[in-house]
């Protein structure tokens, strides 16, 4: 099966969709929290920094595109880099 791991979304869990507006048929929990969002400013997402200096990604719902996977495959060295 190819890309078998690539999608997947949990109807059954009590925040599904965790973001407000997103299609319900094409959401994907795989990651459900961002491998990207180490990385700051340089996670590529729509985010915002809120007046405490916290990061919210609640905006953003790249890391719930069924493509996603290859962003983070793309950003693994500099993921590797901030650990």
């Amino acid at each position: 099966m190819k890309n078998n791991s690539r999608f997947f979304s949990n109807k059954e869990c009590e925040y599904f969709p965790c973001h407000p507006g997103a299609d319900r048929d094409s959401f994907n929990c795989k990651f459900c929290y961002c491998p990207l969002y180490m990385l700051g400013e340089d996670c590529g997402g729509d985010f915002i920094y809120l007046p405490d200096g916290t990061k919210d990604c609640s905006p953003c719902l790249k890391a719930h595109d069924k493509d996603f996977q290859d962003k983070v495959d793309a950003k693994w060295e500099q993921i590797k880099k901030r650990r």
